[in-house]
């Protein structure tokens, strides 16, 4: 705060305003896991009538990227994330378009490289579906948003499995608690929710 102070002082009112747009960031404090669950539900839980992913109808809808915009949000989930990331992880990853916000936080607060998984191949330049540095035999995180059944997360971990990676475990933001665990486990890999609905207040009917 010394420094803080000799800065305003020789610098005058002036930067102010610049000042105190740096600052929160470097000392917000960390949010509990029930401020951030609160924090999440406030930004991105809509009522309503939608369809979702994997076609079902749902009277609730969590907007990923109302939550994943928001930087303190993005920040504590990067922390939350990194907390799975154990020492045989070799990199995180994480499935376009939602999931690559969170394994780019995961992988700022671990200090792991993270990989791009692509729904599909383009048809120019390397033509890959995984981007980024992946090499043969290293084991993946995959952090994922909102899930339902898992289907698109199964199929991010065919592609590293393709690639030749091996899917250690799969961590999700929101859990719906629509299938998904049961899906992904009986794929055979360790899943996670750092949240499920029930967290975030969503009754369900």
């Amino acid at each position: 705060m010394v420094v803080v102070s000799q800065y305003i002082a020789a610098s005058g009112g002036a930067k102010w305003q610049a000042l105190t747009r740096m600052v929160p960031m470097a000392i917000m404090a960390r949010m509990t896991r029930d401020q951030l669950a609160k924090r999440i539900a406030d930004v991105s839980l809509l009522r309503g009538e939608f369809t979702l992913r994997s076609g079902r109808k749902s009277n609730y809808y969590l907007d990923k990227y109302r939550f994943e915009t928001q930087p303190d949000v993005l920040r504590a989930l990067g922390e939350l994330l990194a907390e799975r990331v154990t020492t045989d992880i070799d990199r995180i990853a994480g499935a376009e378009l939602g999931a690559v916000a969170l394994a780019a936080a995961a992988s700022m607060a671990s200090g792991k490289p993270f990989v791009i998984i692509r729904n599909q191949k383009k048809d120019y330049g390397t033509s890959k579906l995984v981007e980024g540095v992946l090499n043969e035999g290293e084991k993946v995180l995959i952090v994922e948003d909102v899930l339902t059944t898992g289907g698109q997360v199964l199929e991010a971990a065919r592609s590293l499995k393709d690639a030749g990676a091996t899917v250690e475990r799969i961590v999700a933001v929101i859990d719906r608690q629509e299938g998904a665990r049961e899906n992904i486990e009986s794929a055979g890999y360790v899943f996670e929710a750092l949240f499920t609905t029930a967290d975030l207040g969503v009754e369900k009917p």
